[in-house]
Order: structure tokens, then C-alpha cells, then sequence
């Protein structure tokens, strides 16, 4: 039988009856060839300890309460290559970040400055807000009215935080919370969990800490940056210290979930330890003990280097090395190269915004 008929046949029939056909013909694909006895016995061992190795680190996770069970499916080998798609959502997302962040603050300046002209009313009676109706709303109202510029923005990320906390108590939320608030790089989603988990805790007492470190560091931070460039560097911390991570999971072939804020948190803390070193520190429950901060990033960051390279299991070290290492470069190059050179990205949203108006000198 020619070849072209074997084609044109094939061709009518389907590929349902191609099977049917090739029998008929007596044409059938060679069968596949069986691993000896000795190699599958080797891969089963293989597949049976990395499984335990995981198991093991997940568990370890699961007692310290800080990590939730694990209801769907993960993968259990990963190489290199599966970091580059991580890599430039982290790059994609700090650069819209800080292109937010700058139009932000444009929008702030010109509210300002329209009213100091008197274009949008008066400035000094517009700033005198009138009494609150009802008591409790007053209270919140002097309360809120007291607090620095970086505690008021400090105070929408505790919210947040606390509303994501929230939702882990929902048992119907449990598996999307699982697979978004959770960064993995084993698992099928690894881009958007490095934004959502900076803000996810499963613990009340790892949220409680995160959220009164943060508190506690949000004047400081605020004042050297401006609430604008901090919230798109808090942003970019979080997600460059959940690409770390995943890069010390590859690495290391340790897989498991991992959550929280700590890593945008070490990022700050990097960040004002290096602007204002000899700051002096004190711990909570110790307050006599005092240190600079710049000694205390130091004895931090050489415990998570420690943890990293010894496999604790305890914290995710990586996230916090990558945090900081985050906010020490920001500080000492990152703000001129990316955030003392926005004037264009203001200059095309100021023509884009007031076409008629010449642009700011």
C-alpha cells in the first residue's frame, strides 16, 4: 500500500480510528521500553524521600502555627527556569509601584497648591474640618488627627493585614486562600501570592508582632521617604524579598508555603538601620537593653544568612536576607537612581492631566 494512501485514509477517518487502521494494516508503534528492575526500585526511593524531605519541612511549619495545611497540589521538582517568570514580575511590579507613587504624589502637590492660590477655596478654612456629629466619632477623629503621617499610612497596612487575617477564618476561603496568600514556588500560582501573602498572616500572634514592629519603625521610615515613595518601597520589598525565597527554595530544593510581612518589614528595617545608625534600640520586654540600629541589622541579618545556609526551618530567612538586603541597597543607591529621577514620569502625567498648563519648573 502506497504511502499516499495510507495518508488520504488516515486523513478520513480521523484520528479517533487511527488506531483501528494501523491494526488493520498491520503497522503498530514499537512498545515503549520498561527501566530495568534496579532503576525503578532507585527512582521509587528517590521520589519517596524528597516526598518525606517536604513533608518534614512543611510539618515543622505547621507546628509553629504560622503556616496552614496544605490542601492542594504541589510540584515536587523544580529548576532554575521557573525563577524567570518571578523575576520580571518583580521588576514589572516595583517599576509600576514607584510610577504610582509618583503620580500620587503629583496629585497631592497640585490639591495643595490649587488651594494655597485659592482656586479650590481657602486654605487655611478648608483645614479647619467642622465637629464630628456623635462622640465616638470625634473620639476617632482627634485620635486619628494625632497621629504621624507615617503611622496613618502604617495604620492601612495593620487594616489590611487584619482583614486578610479575617478571611483565614472562613473555612469556604480556605482554598483560595491557600493558593494566592500563600508564595510557593512549587505551586501552580507563583506571581500575584508575592504581593498577597506580604500582607497575609495565618497566626494572630505572627500578625500582632509584624504589625508592632512595623508601628514602631513607621515614623521614622515615613519622614526619610514621604508617604508616597514608602508605600511603593514597602511594595517592592515584599515581593523582592519573596523572590529570594523562591530562590533559596530552588536552591536548596526546600519547599514549602510562606506568609506574612516580615520581609517588607526587614526591608524597612534595612532601610532606617542604614539611614540613622546609631539610632538607639531597645526590646520589648527588655527596654534596660539598648543597641544602635545599625549594629542590630547586622546581628540580624548574620542570624537569617545562619538560617539560610543551616535549613532552619522555623522562619523563612530568605524573605528576611532578601528584605533587607532590599532596603540597605534602596537607601544607599536605589533613591537616586529611581526616585530623584520620576520628573519625567510627573512632567507626562502633568501634561496628560492639565494639557493647557505649562508644566512646573
Amino acid at each position: 500500500m502506497s504511502a499516499m494512501f495510507r495518508k488520504a485514509v488516515r486523513g478520513f477517518l480521523g484520528p479517533k480510528n487511527r488506531l483501528s487502521l494501523q491494526q488493520q494494516l498491520g503497522f503498530r508503534r514499537a512498545p515503549k521500553k520498561e527501566d530495568p528492575p534496579h532503576l525503578k526500585s532507585q527512582q521509587k526511593k528517590e521520589a519517596d524521600s524528597f516526598s518525606d524531605k517536604h513533608a518534614e519541612q512543611h510539618q515543622n511549619l505547621q507546628k509553629s502555627g504560622i503556616s496552614p495545611e496544605l490542601d492542594y497540589q504541589t510540584l515536587q521538582t523544580v529548576s532554575f527556569r521557573r525563577l524567570f517568570k518571578p523575576f520580571c514580575f518583580a521588576i514589572g511590579f516595583s517599576g509600576v509601584s514607584f510610577v504610582g507613587a509618583s503620580i500620587w504624589q503629583y496629585e497631592n502637590l497640585r490639591v495643595l497648591t490649587r488651594r494655597l492660590i485659592g482656586i479650590d477655596g481657602d486654605f487655611f478654612r478648608d483645614r479647619i474640618h467642622p465637629p464630628k456629629a456623635g462622640q465616638w466619632r470625634r473620639e476617632i477623629n482627634k485620635f486619628w488627627q494625632n497621629l504621624t503621617e507615617g503611622q496613618k499610612v502604617v495604620s492601612v497596612i495593620i487594616g489590611l493585614n487584619g482583614l486578610v487575617y479575617a478571611l483565614w477564618r472562613i473555612p469556604r476561603c480556605q482554598h483560595m486562600m491557600l493558593k494566592y496568600f500563600t508564595s510557593n514556588i512549587a505551586s501552580t500560582a507563583i506571581c500575584l501570592p508575592m504581593v498577597l501573602s506580604t500582607f497575609s498572616h495565618y497566626s494572630f500572634i505572627h500578625y500582632a508582632v509584624n504589625m508592632y514592629v512595623l508601628w514602631s519603625f513607621s515614623t521614622s521610615a515615613v519622614a526619610i521617604l514621604g508617604k508616597e515613595q514608602f508605600t511603593a518601597f514597602y511594595l517592592t520589598a515584599g515581593v523582592v524579598s519573596n523572590l529570594a525565597s523562591y530562590a533559596a527554595k530552588v536552591g536548596f530544593q526546600r519547599f514549602g508555603p510562606s506568609l506574612g510581612a516580615s520581609g517588607a518589614i526587614m526591608g524597612v528595617l534595612g532601610l532606617v538601620c542604614t539611614q540613622v545608625p546609631e539610632a538607639q534600640l531597645a526590646i520589648v520586654f527588655f527596654p534596660f537593653v539598648t543597641f544602635t540600629a545599625g549594629s542590630a541589622i547586622k546581628v540580624i541579618m548574620g542570624l537569617d544568612a545562619a538560617g539560610v545556609l543551616m535549613g532552619w526551618k522555623f522562619f523563612d530567612h530568605a524573605a528576611h536576607l532578601g528584605g533587607a538586603l532590599c532596603g540597605i541597597w534602596y537607601m544607599l543607591y536605589g533613591h537616586k537612581q529611581i526616585w530623584q529621577n520620576r520628573e519625567p514620569i510627573m512632567r507626562a502625567w502633568h501634561k496628560l492631566r492639565d494639557p493647557q498648563q505649562p508644566p512646573p519648573k
